[in-house]
């Protein structure tokens, strides 16, 4: 059947947005999690500091905005750089246990043997979703949208750390591994370095961030639809990109894990929803400088 590889990826995507689903309800329900964690996070650290004068003053005082924005994103930046070289190391320990190849042989392999014009055609539609130049078109409909409905300031900066962190690791890694790809098609020979998949890194990152600014104001069961189509788009586009042997399945992993460990850190960075460089800084300096409440009257509340 032509059309097996593509419905190959539609059944990958499917199976992945199904389980992150699933993981976002389960993660939201259970009682251990706030429905703001870093909002919460933050009144945390501010009431726990209260009782210290010196600490609380070093938590009010807070950080010049721009200084600390910049600290973050820079450490932000170097951790991911260095998990970057982390696996392109890991990359070439792995080509190296037969076994592992193995199973990217046959991959590659079963791809080959199954693909047609109509699947070829279709997995192709499917892989420019994480092709870099589409995805700043959506990036900036994603930012004019902000701006005009809410005026976000800090959107444009975060999916601009976002896009511009994840291709800067990504390049690097590719050229510190230098890993060839497969030589099944001619088209491959034409492209770069294999390891990591760039278009799984681009799509890991990007609608992952994409779901985390869409989702700010809406209720936890549109987040969960959000959170599944970011994963399962991202499932679609390292499939392809393996079904159509453009790249190794160890790449698409590699690709995945560094788009999703840098859009992680750009939203530590950022405050999470609060989508602010030092927003959960703030939260903390003001609850440390709120006053002490009466037992009496914190009782009287509590009821």
């Amino acid at each position: 059947m032509p059309a097996v590889p593509f419905l190959t990826d539609l059944l990958v995507a499917l199976v992945a947005g199904s389980l992150a689903f699933l993981a976002a309800r389960w993660y939201s329900g259970s009682e251990a999690v706030p429905d703001q964690p870093a909002r919460e996070v933050a009144r945390a650290l501010g009431s726990a500091v209260r009782p210290s004068s010196g600490l609380r003053r070093l938590v009010t005082a807070r950080l010049d905005r721009s200084v600390a924005t910049g600290l973050l994103l820079t450490l932000a930046l170097g951790a991911t750089l260095l998990g970057g070289i982390v696996l392109g190391v890991l990359a070439v320990l792995v080509r190296r246990v037969a076994s592992i190849q193995h199973v990217d042989n046959y991959v590659a392999d079963w791809g080959y043997r199954h693909r047609g014009a109509g699947s070829t055609s279709a997995l192709h539609v499917v892989t420019n979703l994480g092709n870099i130049r589409l995805v700043v078109v959506l990036a900036l409909a994603l930012v004019l949208t902000e701006l005009i409905r809410r005026r976000s300031r800090f959107a444009p900066l975060f999916i601009l750390a976002v896009l511009g962190g994840e291709e800067a690791a990504a390049l690097a890694v590719k050229v510190l591994v230098g890993r060839v790809r497969p030589t099944l098609t001619a088209e491959a020979a034409t492209l770069g370095p294999s390891f990591p998949s760039g278009h799984s890194a681009t799509a890991a990152a990007f609608y992952a961030a994409a779901a985390l600014v869409l989702g700010r104001r809406l209720q936890r069961g549109a987040r969960h639809l959000l959170i599944a189509g970011a994963v399962a788009v991202t499932a679609a586009v390292a499939a392809s990109r393996v079904l159509l042997d453009l790249h190794w399945l160890s790449d698409v992993v590699g690709g995945v894990a560094l788009g999703w460990a840098w859009f992680a850190l750009c939203a530590v960075a950022f405050g999470g929803r609060l989508l602010a460089p030092t927003a959960a800084v703030d939260i903390a300096a003001a609850e440390a400088a709120a006053p002490e409440r009466a037992p009496g009257r914190a009782a009287v509340r509590e009821r």
